[in-house]
């Protein structure tokens, strides 16, 4: 087995692990099939970093814990919260909810206590055995985030305010006002506490929580678009100074919180609403005890992409693009493994060497990576069209031999799928409908083929052809059945012993080339048909051509009761002329 592996400016991701490297098998269905699972290569070269490393459905939201210990995620279809375990490679336990989870939050360095925000405008609160408490809040929530310092619980949602529930106390505390209609994103700076709320009218308001007052707000400006915005996503940098803002347009903006104006603005180029932005930080370098910012990264997520970019160039680094929506993206701490929750029952896993060292937990994957790359030794060309010299030239591109743009190859060159594509466009600009015209004939000729008949089915190709060799068999047939009829004397007088053995050798001659495999292509493809009308077959069989006219001639004036007669004799009269016939069609 070989991991699908994808460059992007000299940057590999591999794929771990999801459904586009492994098909899934239900668990009941291995355990019956188990001998038989073993012989398929497919199956059992398979890789799986987690066992049951998905939903049923669809997951909504991934996030490690702060240890590096455990993933929990959550998903549906039942809704349900599922724990991983890293040293084991496996599944903790599943917890199902009553109802569909929006986001959540770790409130300890493990799995043990943790906030989820449910789509009925209640938080729940869970330990390690079950869940503790739920409490109900005044609107529906689209996020939250937690203040240790005060342990209050920030709930922003369809609504002006944000709500604080102080979990010490167990009670709310006085809502934050704002002066939007609703708020998209709660953020905490993890450097001085400074609250960050993602308005739904397009600003940035930050909050001090010890005054618990707005202290400025923040109106991100897109050159040269027209049209309003929301915030749909917000990150702070650990120093306490960047901010990352996602809009519902695409863009990324990077702020230093001492001015108002970004020094980066990217485009996802894909125009949906960011879901995931997250600061990517480099290793610490010690001289002169600075951060080294030359290896700062963000990474940026919409429903389709995830985009890797440069903090000060902004240059693109890499991306990811699964074969399925995209919920939401979890970075293994201090590592290159990334998780990707979106629309498929399997959470996606890409592991990025030049992003980080693997995990501790499958320090294994660095070799594992480099082994199944080793062995990929096939080289396809996906983006690429065989094209003989004769193809070339009908399609006007016989100028470009020599050139870089068509790559040679045995008898024929390489062509860039895209220029063969418009060229062949060009060359025959009504080839799309005679293709639509071929296509219509295809089903009209398949609808009569289906209707039934009461004669025999005679191919396309070749039609006269299956027809003289089915009357070689008929009449040999007729001939068997006159053997047991009459004497043995009256057959010799009637037909004679060698017009019996030419008839005989006929039949096994149109039987071989009716029944063998070999023939096949002679009444199947068109290459083969057999053009009667040409003067080389009409001096080839001038004395067959001659007998059937001869035969048409005579059916026009005569009556049924002959008719079975004439055609036994023309059989016959086939049989005679099969050595000529043989010797053209062999």
């Amino acid at each position: 087995m070989v991991l699908t592996a994808t460059s992007t400016n000299n940057v590999k991701v591999y794929t771990v692990s999801g459904s586009n490297l492994a098909r899934k098998i239900p668990d009941w269905l291995a355990r019956r099939k188990r001998k038989e699972l073993q012989k398929d290569i497919e199956w059992s070269t398979r890789i799986e970093l987690i066992q049951d490393f998905g939903f049923p459905e669809a997951a909504l939201r991934i996030k490690a814990t702060p240890d590096g210990t455990h993933l929990m995620a959550t998903g549906l279809y039942k809704p349900q919260i599922r724990v991983f375990d890293f040293a084991n490679s496996s599944m903790k336990f599943d917890r199902h909810t009553d109802t569909e989870n929006i986001n959540f939050l770790l409130m300890s360095d493990d799995w043990t206590k943790s906030v989820h925000l449910q789509n009925d405008r209640t938080l729940e609160f869970h330990n390690e055995g079950q869940m503790h408490y739920r409490a109900r809040i005044p609107r529906f929530g689209r996020d939250l985030a937690y203040h240790s310092p005060s342990c209050d619980v920030l709930v922003g949602g369809a609504s002006s305010e944000v709500f604080r529930l102080n979990i010490d106390q167990g009670r709310f505390m006085t809502p934050m006002a704002t002066t939007a209609g609703g708020v998209n994103v709660v953020e905490v700076n993890p450097a001085h506490q400074l609250f960050g709320f993602g308005t739904e009218d397009g600003t940035v308001e930050f909050w001090d929580p010890r005054a618990r007052n707005r202290i400025g707000v923040l109106e991100p400006t897109i050159p040269n678009m027209q049209g309003g915005m929301e915030i749909t996503a917000l990150s702070f940098r650990d120093d306490g100074l960047g901010a990352a803002v996602g809009t519902s347009s695409g863009h990324v903006l990077l702020y230093d919180l001492r001015q108002a104006r970004p020094w980066q603005i990217k485009d996802q180029q894909y125009g949906l609403p960011i879901k995931v932005v997250k600061w990517l930080e480099p290793t610490r370098s010690y001289s002169g005890d600075a951060l080294d910012m030359e290896g700062a990264k963000i990474m940026s997520a919409d429903s389709r992409i995830v985009k890797l970019w440069a903090v000060e160039s902004g240059k693109p680094y890499t991306s990811i693009e699964p074969p399925c929506d995209i919920n939401d993206v979890c970075v293994s701490p201090g590592t290159g493994l990334v998780y990707v929750a979106g629309e498929s029952s399997d959470i996606q896993t890409y592991f990025v060497p030049q992003l980080g060292p693997a995990p501790q937990w499958c320090h294994f994957l660095e070799n594992l990576t480099e082994e199944m790359e080793e062995n990929q030794k096939h080289s396809i060309y996906d983006d690429y069209k065989f094209v003989v010299r004769r193809e070339l030239e009908s399609l006007g591109l016989a100028h470009l031999v020599g050139t870089p743009v068509l790559k040679p190859y045995m008898h024929g060159f390489f062509v860039d799928l895209r220029l063969y594509e418009r060229a062949k466009a060009i060359a025959n600009p009504f080839a799309y409908e005679e293709y639509r015209i071929r296509r219509v004939q295809e089903k009209l000729a398949e609808a009569r083929e289906s209707r039934i008949r009461a004669t025999t089915k005679l191919p396309k190709v070749n039609r006269a052809l299956a027809q003289r060799l089915l009357q070689m068999q008929k009449a040999e047939t007729t001939k068997r059945k006159a053997d047991d009829e009459e004497d043995e004397e009256e057959e010799v007088k009637r037909i004679g012993g060698r017009q019996r053995k030419k008839v005989q050798a006929a039949a096994v001659t149109a039987s071989a080339v009716l029944e063998d495999n070999r023939f096949k292509d002679i009444f199947a493809d068109p290459e083969f048909e057999v053009d009667e009308n040409v003067d080389e077959y009409k001096q080839l069989h001038n004395t067959y051509a001659k007998r059937v006219q001869k035969t048409v001639d005579r059916d026009d004036s005569s009556d049924e009761e002959d008719l079975d007669i004439r055609h036994e004799k023309i059989s016959q009269s086939d049989a005679e002329s099969v050595d000529s016939d043989d010797e053209f069609y062999q």
